[in-house]
């Protein structure tokens, strides 16, 4: 009888299926540590507890992206090990933070089906949700993947496309209980920089590059279990390389928009994400960010910013988009669109 698993394939996922996903995972301080040692991270509120207090927490949380790897990491044996490409994210929100000792599981519903037309492969949209000791939802988010059929001559599922929405209203976004920046000390969080002083289609070059190499990218998908074979195993891909991990150079431009956005401190939501193009070790990861909206919040002191965050490999971040047939040009590694809360003007300490 064989005992491993192969993980699962495109012609395995019924619609509505409900996957719950090994193992549940207490985080740390130590996470914390190696996340920041892993990228540069500087926000103020994610690196002090006396910050975190000042802004009415408890203390500081774990970084968002920190909990949305780990989450993300549980569903890979079960939604992405067969996976050829992740190909992007929708309707995701950071419903609470995540303290140190938390325990996180997680649970993926199959939600949408399509095989492609090569008949070899198909998309699979699925919601996941991460979840905390007690049960309470922390985050939840959709992806759609592109995985490989096991068998080529299994029928193809009735096709399944999900409405998903372009965004996440401002008045959906989850603002944790207590916070507040009208004590916001801009000096101490690096920049003066707040919620009046940004305008809609602004751009802000981040200007820092930071060249990524074997060792950490693969230090980094093993730290949040990700099993996914084209991370790791150089025969999987016909060029021999293992692809990094999309987290990763998502963490790596959130570090880099520090220098511009740094009083950007939460992110309350993901409205959508590419992976445009497929980095590996010894690409230099630049970015840039653009205002694409803002919001005022119930909160004493706290706007909300809806930015497009796009990294960029080369030497330059001063790339356009997209080439004349409307595809993203190979320089373009990630196009991803959140809101995060930022101090307003208000009578916010300078």
């Amino acid at each position: 009888m064989t005992k491993t698993n192969a993980g699962r394939f495109f012609d395995d996922y019924t619609l509505g299926q409900v996957i719950r996903h090994a193992s549940p995972r207490t985080i740390a301080e130590g996470e914390r540590a190696l996340y920041h040692a892993l990228y540069p991270m500087r926000h103020a509120l994610y690196s002090s507890d006396e910050f975190a207090i000042s802004v009415g927490l408890d203390g500081s949380p774990l970084d968002d992206l920190l909990a949305f790897h780990t989450v993300f990491g549980k569903t890979v044996p079960d939604i992405s090990l067969n996976a050829i490409a992740n190909l992007g994210y929708a309707q995701g929100r950071w419903l609470q933070p995540v303290w140190p000792g938390d325990t996180l599981r997680a649970e993926s519903q199959v939600i949408g089906l399509k095989e492609n037309s090569n008949g070899t492969s198909g998309v699979v949209w699925v919601r996941t949700c991460g979840l905390n000791q007690v049960d309470e939802p922390v985050l939840d988010y959709v992806r759609w993947v592109m995985v490989r059929k096991r068998d080529a001559s299994s029928p193809a599922p009735t096709t399944v496309i999900p409405d998903l929405p372009d965004a996440v209203t401002a008045s959906d976004l989850a603002i944790p209980t207590d916070l507040d920046f009208t004590e916001y000390d801009f000096s101490l969080a690096g920049e003066p920089h707040c919620w009046g002083d940004y305008a809609i289609g602004e751009r802000i070059d981040h200007v820092d590059g930071v060249t990524i190499s074997e060792a950490e990218h693969m230090l980094a998908t093993r730290m949040w279990q990700n099993t996914a074979k084209v991370h790791f195993d150089a025969t999987h891909r016909e060029d021999g390389k293992r692809l990094v991990y999309g987290g990763h150079v998502i963490s790596l431009a959130r570090a880099l928009s520090f220098n511009g956005l740094a009083n950007a401190q939460m992110i309350v939501a993901l409205n959508g994400g590419t992976h445009a193009n497929p980095c590996f070790a010894g690409d230099t990861i630049r970015a840039w960010s653009e205002v694409l909206d803002k919001a005022e919040t119930a909160a004493p002191g706290v706007g909300a910013i809806r930015l497009r965050l796009v990294a960029t490999k080369g030497d330059s971040a001063e790339f356009p988009l997209h080439g004349a047939d409307g595809k993203y040009l190979p320089q373009v590694l990630l196009d991803l669109d959140y809101w995060a809360l930022i101090p307003t003007n208000g009578d916010s300490v300078h």
